[in-house]
């Protein structure tokens, strides 16, 4: 299981990256940024169940990741990994953060994700 504190933990040792909160209408969304090029490499979110395809009313959290190997993830119906939200879904996935899929898991995707928009 992970969640925010231990990914804003990890972008911050391995990337040097802080969280950043762009918008006032949604103050729990934290966008991870390349320092150099501040292009995106994750969103993290907390959206209602049922735009992802989840029973239940409530809301969960979620972290956007560019993934080369998104489709395959997909099809292969990896626990926790789903098509991504507000994104696009050849190229991205929304992981839900509590649970699925284990830290050392999540943080390679962040890697890859990290490595696929490091820009040109």
């Amino acid at each position: 299981m992970s969640s925010r504190e231990s990914v804003f933990a990890y972008v911050r040792k391995k990337f040097g990256t802080e969280p950043e909160y762009p918008w006032a209408r949604y103050p729990r969304y934290a966008v991870l940024r390349h320092r150099q090029g501040r292009k995106w490499y994750g969103l993290i979110m907390d959206v209602p169940a049922n735009r992802l395809g989840l029973c239940g009313d409530g809301q969960v959290e979620i972290i956007n990741l560019k993934s080369g190997c998104a489709l395959d993830l997909l099809i292969g119906g990896t626990p926790g990994i789903l098509p991504a939200y507000h994104m696009d879904k050849r190229n991205w996935v929304s992981v839900l953060l509590d649970g699925g899929i284990t830290s050392r898991e999540l943080f390679a995707l962040i890697d890859e994700s990290h490595a696929l928009t490091g820009g040109r």
